[in-house]
């Protein structure tokens, strides 16, 4: 390959790169996955449909060309490593939801097609980083997640036995089985008008407040906790990553635009010194 056409691929990378980097391009982008919502929204309209359903095909087909183009900058901006563009979670995510969308909107695949459609809106998290980081955020809170979970389903099994025995006899509604008894305790931790379980049971066993308000003090408030606890923790250090990441050193196509910048300064500065010279001179002939 000659050095003519590695330079203009570099030349085309950089380009691309500096339209991905301008605000102005993530604003279009985001732009598009409002429009895209909206259109969505207005196909749930019999009326709409009759009137503007050819209308709004049209649009559904801007918004896929415009999202078809975004990858392409992208890809194209990596220069001679255009694999580089799915090492980033958020442009394979992108990058699916694009390809989904080429499904055909006809014959068995059309409800698919729809569902897809609705799901570019999803696509506003990766267009806002901040919706980035709090997504982030929750997918690497997933495994402290877990042991809580294990441990509130200890406590859930736990106080479903023990509420079948205590309360079956008493209001079979709520407790005639281990299932039941564990969506009444479910509907009890939501707070949904878990008094009424309470006071049926106070009826017969007038100390069966203490069950009831040691589970919600046990499965409400310290486990809602612990979850919170996990998530602003992993907030944090998710917020330090970022900042970390602003402070990376630049890449290759970063360092070859500002040389490129660079020279076309300098470039500027001597025509305007030659110009200068060249009045000086014509001056002082006269």
């Amino acid at each position: 390959m000659s050095e003519a056409s590695i330079s203009q691929k570099v030349s085309l990378a950089a380009r691309c790169q500096q339209i991905v980097e301008a605000p102005l391009f993530n604003q279009v982008i985001i732009g598009m996955i409002l429009v895209n919502a909206l259109a969505v929204g207005l196909e749930t309209s019999i009326w709409v449909m009759e009137r503007f359903g050819t209308a709004l095909g049209v649009v559904n087909q801007l918004v896929l060309t415009a999202f078809i183009l975004e990858a392409a900058i992208k890809i194209t901006s990596h220069g001679s490593r255009p694999w580089r563009y799915f090492a980033s979670g958020w442009n394979c995510f992108d990058f699916t939801i694009i390809a989904l969308s080429l499904i055909p909107a006809t014959g068995p695949l059309a409800t698919l097609a729809r569902l897809v459609r609705i799901l570019r809106v999803l696509r506003l998290v990766s267009a806002f980083p901040e919706l980035r980081t709090l997504v982030d955020t929750l997918l690497r809170s997933l495994p402290s997640m877990m042991h809580i979970a294990i441990l509130m389903g200890i406590i859930f099994y736990i106080y479903g036995v023990a509420g079948y025995f205590l309360f079956h006899e008493i209001d079979p509604t709520h407790w005639r089985n281990l299932p039941i008894a564990l969506l009444s305790l479910f509907r009890i931790v939501t707070f949904e008008d878990w008094t009424d379980i309470m006071y049926t049971a106070m009826d017969a066993m007038p100390w069966a407040w203490l069950y009831f308000v040691s589970f919600v003090v046990m499965g409400a408030f310290v486990m809602i906790n612990l979850f919170i606890g996990v998530v602003l923790n992993n907030l944090e250090e998710a917020k330090l990553r970022r900042m970390d990441e602003m402070c990376l050193p630049p890449s290759q196509t970063e360092i070859l635009r500002e040389l490129r910048s660079t020279q076309a300064a300098l470039a500027r500065l001597q025509k305007r010194m030659e110009a200068t010279t060249d009045t000086a001179q014509a001056m002082g002939a006269k």
